[in-house]
């Protein structure tokens, strides 16, 4: 039986002679976080475009549960099961956190939305805030919002877009800490592209290391942070 959530297989995304991405593989299991790392410009955020739809693959299979998607658009691939945030928040600040949360899951079809709503709301320790008008949230609160919305329907791969970004150190330990509790009890997979190296070690089960388009490293945290290609190029020497 296949244990695969996703397989991306032989990815690539070429713009005449510049290659975004390049024969790219990456699997994820069940409940399983994967770290990507890399350099600006190395390809994290078009291997997300690539898997959810968003751009067109030159080549290669995009699987979701074993079913080829790679034809589909964003999305259909959505109503499937696979969801995604961007660097920059999606959320609508005129509306309270309940309002839109719910909207999105019945637009994502859900059948019981407040529900849905209401489960999100709790895994996310928002539902204190329900009634919050969203442009008044700590900015923290705001990308917990934005994960929320990420996650009405229960995805089952979730493809985060630096979502530390412009958080404190508190913070960004406390939504990792939310993340890896959401893997556990929902069982849905995670592909993290982050750039907060605490994070990525700290919660991710495998880590892959991306350079111009291409994987140079993958495997366990500890192996890849030992790695001297990795520890030179992307971590430092005093990682």
């Amino acid at each position: 039986m296949n244990s695969y959530v996703l397989q991306a297989e032989d990815v690539a995304i070429h713009y005449g002679g510049v290659k975004a991405l390049d024969g790219v593989g990456i699997t994820l299991e069940k409940g399983q976080i994967r770290g990507l790392i890399g350099p600006n410009g190395a390809g994290k955020s078009t291997v997300i475009d690539a898997i959810t739809g968003r751009r067109k693959l030159t080549r290669g299979t995009v699987l979701l549960d074993g079913e080829d998607v790679s034809h589909m658009g964003a999305v259909e691939r959505r109503l499937r099961g696979l969801s995604r945030s961007f660097q920059r928040t999606s959320i609508f600040g005129g509306m309270t956190v309940r309002q839109q949360v719910e909207l999105a899951s019945y637009k994502m079809g859900v059948q019981d939305s407040a529900a849905d709503a209401d489960a999100v709301l709790k895994e996310l320790d928002l539902d204190r805030l329900s009634h919050a008008i969203a442009e008044d949230l700590g900015y923290g609160e705001q990308r917990r919002l934005d994960l929320a919305l990420a996650l009405v329907g229960r995805p089952k791969l979730l493809m985060l877009d630096e979502p530390m970004a412009g958080l404190s150190v508190k913070e960004s330990q406390d939504l990792a800490q939310h993340l890896k509790a959401l893997t556990s009890r929902w069982e849905v997979s995670v592909l993290l592209v982050e750039h907060d190296m605490d994070v990525v070690f700290g919660i991710s089960d495998v880590v892959t290391v991306f350079e111009l388009g291409r994987v140079i490293a993958s495997g366990e945290p500890a192996s890849v942070r030992a790695n001297p290609r990795v520890r030179e190029a992307y971590l430092g020497s005093a990682a």
